[in-house]
């Protein structure tokens, strides 16, 4: 499971055997997908939390697809 990305105490990576983003910060995790951004699952996240890690995935949406692309394209 590649980390693509640290932003503060998030960290964010995939698993080679799914598709979408992961998120992680201590015990709490999230998957959104990107194409189109939406969250496909959360545990232990808030509501704001989920709202705030919606907006850093559009913001680097760019940069996380590169990763996922060039990762598979092996």
């Amino acid at each position: 499971m590649p980390t693509v990305l640290r932003i503060g105490v998030f960290r964010f990576f995939f698993y080679s055997n799914e598709n979408g983003i992961h998120i992680q910060q201590d015990r709490m995790l999230a998957k959104f997908w990107l194409k189109p951004v939406a969250l496909a699952s959360s545990t232990r996240f808030s509501p704001k939390e989920l709202r705030k890690l919606e907006s850093i995935v559009i913001e680097h949406k760019e940069i996380l697809l590169e990763a996922w692309n060039e990762y598979f394209s092996r």
